[in-house]
């Protein structure tokens, strides 16, 4: 479940045994919150992202989450520092050690443009998409979908990469063909993904995270108005 994770001192915790600083909160959401924190063993920033777990299935849940990241050691996927599970009385807390992304998420570079009247250009576009194609490649490659991709969900590199987060709600992926009518419809999506099999296996649904793709690229050309 992870090594042990205790709090020392105000504001300070340690995680496999290194001290970690509280600088901010960042976010919160639903029943999680994310924290700004310093490792003091090294002086970069993390995300600490807190979940509060008031049944079992929940802590199971922050644990398949856990698990979905070290699933990838990919350039546009997130990776997960550390992992453990926190005793508050009768309730858990799951603690994942993630890397901080100064920059933010796509969603904020929208916004930021958004309010200076502008739009990402299509030489900024195309290679944001070509990193978050890539990201789901390999995501798909192990027979899973994220299922929840939003420029909310894409964080931005140093250099404007992006990278894939939110891995909570990814589950197995696959489409079992049934019948002329949906080879077909698999037929005239074939232009949108490779993945599709038409020989009634299960295969990765790609196609189903091109359309988000899609709808990502339409919201970084300002054509959306949420997230």
């Amino acid at each position: 479940m992870g090594h042990a994770l205790c709090v020392c001192s105000r504001g300070t915790v340690i995680i496999d045994n290194k001290r970690y600083l509280f600088v901010q909160k960042l976010g919160e959401g639903g029943f999680s919150y994310v924290d700004l924190v310093e490792g003091l063993h090294d002086g970069h920033f993390y995300a600490l992202k807190r979940i509060l777990c008031h049944e079992q299935q929940d802590q199971e849940e922050a644990q398949r989450e856990a698990e979905m990241h070290r699933l990838f050691q990919h350039p546009n996927i997130l990776r997960l520092m550390a992992y453990s599970l926190k005793e508050r009385g009768a309730k858990h807390e799951a603690w994942l050690l993630l890397p901080f992304f100064k920059k933010g998420t796509l969603w904020n570079e929208i916004e930021r443009l958004k309010d200076q009247g502008s739009f990402l250009t299509e030489d900024q576009i195309l290679p944001l998409l070509l990193g978050i194609s890539r990201g789901l490649e390999a995501i798909h490659a192990k027979g899973y979908a994220h299922r929840d991709l939003k420029p909310t969900n894409i964080l931005l590199g140093d250099e404007g990469q992006p990278v894939l987060m939110d891995l909570g709600s990814m589950n197995q992926a696959c489409i079992q063909v049934e019948g002329s009518r949906q080879a077909l419809a698999l037929q005239l999506w074939g232009h949108c993904s490779r993945t599709g099999q038409l020989s009634g296996a299960p295969s990765p649904t790609g196609h189903l995270n091109f359309f988000l793709c899609k709808a990502t690229v339409s919201s970084m050309s300002g054509l959306m108005s949420g997230p």
